[in-house]
């Protein structure tokens, strides 16, 4: 899980290319535009997410039979945010919950705490990961774990949101529920940003409304 894949520099090129023009995502490119290049980053994370999983499945292949899991997964496409360390300001983590899955109080509260302990993971506890940012997170402790939940229509403006997260340089992963209460399995139900500085959070979730 530690070894990096030989493609692995070309989705940080990507990235790095992407963070220049992030902050104008929203408000140059039209919207045509702006929907092809959220299409394309979450394919290049899909590419990355399977090219993980087939890596999983390598290493685990000495094992025999078929096995079953069920399980919420996590769609994390692992970003350097090194970059962002030199931005001032309070460190925060934003989760964001799609309305139109209608789920209940305590199952939102159960996915926030899922998608919390996914960013914390890929941020703050493997060095081997690209998203390993150990300042980033130092700064989030000392500003008390500032944490803020929001609304988020639906699973496009989720994809969206996702994909211009990683534009820049943003840790951020998806969660899908597996299933065994209230919805659908496999669907999308908390995003999960940050820790970053607000400033950058802003530029992502700037315009949705408090949960």
């Amino acid at each position: 899980m530690n070894h990096l894949n030989s493609n692995f520099p070309v989705f940080f090129a990507v990235a790095a290319a992407s963070l220049v023009t992030g902050y104008y995502l929203g408000q140059i490119l039209p919207s045509a535009s702006r929907t092809s290049q959220v299409q394309e980053i979450l394919r290049q994370c899909k590419q990355k997410a399977e090219l993980n999983s087939q890596e999983q499945q390598n290493e685990s292949s000495d094992y025999d039979g078929d096995e079953e899991t069920e399980e919420e997964e996590d769609e994390d496409y692992e970003i350097n945010s090194i970059s962002l360390n030199d931005v001032p300001g309070e460190v925060r983590m934003a989760l964001v919950i799609r309305q139109d899955l209608g789920m209940q109080k305590g199952k939102v509260a159960a996915q926030c705490c899922h998608a919390a302990l996914s960013c914390f993971r890929m941020i703050a506890c493997d060095s081997g990961r690209e998203s390993y940012n150990p300042q980033m997170v130092q700064r989030w402790l000392r500003c008390g774990q500032a944490k803020i939940t929001l609304k988020c229509p639906d699973k496009e403006t989720m994809d969206e949101l996702y994909a211009k997260a990683i534009s820049l340089g943003v840790n951020a992963c998806v969660i899908h529920d597996a299933g065994r209460t209230q919805i659908a399995a496999g669907s999308a139900t908390v995003l999960g940003v940050g820790p970053a500085p607000k400033a950058v959070l802003d530029q992502i979730t700037g315009e949705l409304k408090l949960y």
